[in-house]
């Protein structure tokens, strides 16, 4: 068995987490993690990272729609740099820590969740787990065509 893989994409109010299968062929919602208190959010990641026994970490990086960095890549670093830090300070510092291209997994996730006639107040709330879920499904896809 592998270790599972979490996944989080970062947003200014929420962080949206989601963790793979131990076989690394599913991704699954997990949690809504509150952005706005940043200490606060980044030590319940480390404890999904404990919980979870996970072995490597995804992030949503998001990149404009030209391939270039903006505001949004910036507050990412941040909160990155911050789960790194307490990563390592829990025992994890080998930890690989990949980037993932995140353009549109947040639409797509809302459209999704609206074809299921989610209501708004709903939506809002599980859109960053669905969101964070594209982002594993496209990391896990890629890394299975990759290694065969």
């Amino acid at each position: 068995m592998k270790q599972p893989i979490m996944a989080i994409d970062v947003g200014t109010h929420r962080i949206g987490v989601a963790v793979s299968d131990d076989k690394h062929r599913m991704a699954l919602p997990l949690r809504t993690v509150d952005a706005r208190r940043r200490g606060e959010a980044v030590r319940e990641l480390g404890d999904l990272v404990d919980e979870y026994r996970i072995g490597e970490l995804v992030v949503g990086w998001p990149l404009e729609m030209g391939g270039g960095e903006g505001r949004a890549v910036d507050r990412v670093r941040e909160v990155l740099n911050q789960l790194e830090r307490e990563l390592k300070r829990r025992g994890y510092e080998e930890m690989p820590v990949h980037q993932w291209d995140e353009r549109l997994t947040t639409t797509a996730a809302d459209r999704l969740l609206i074809e299921a006639d989610m209501s708004r107040a709903r939506r809002k709330e599980t859109v960053d787990q669905v969101a964070a879920c594209k982002i594993l499904e496209g990391f896990l896809d890629h890394r299975h065509r990759v290694e065969g």
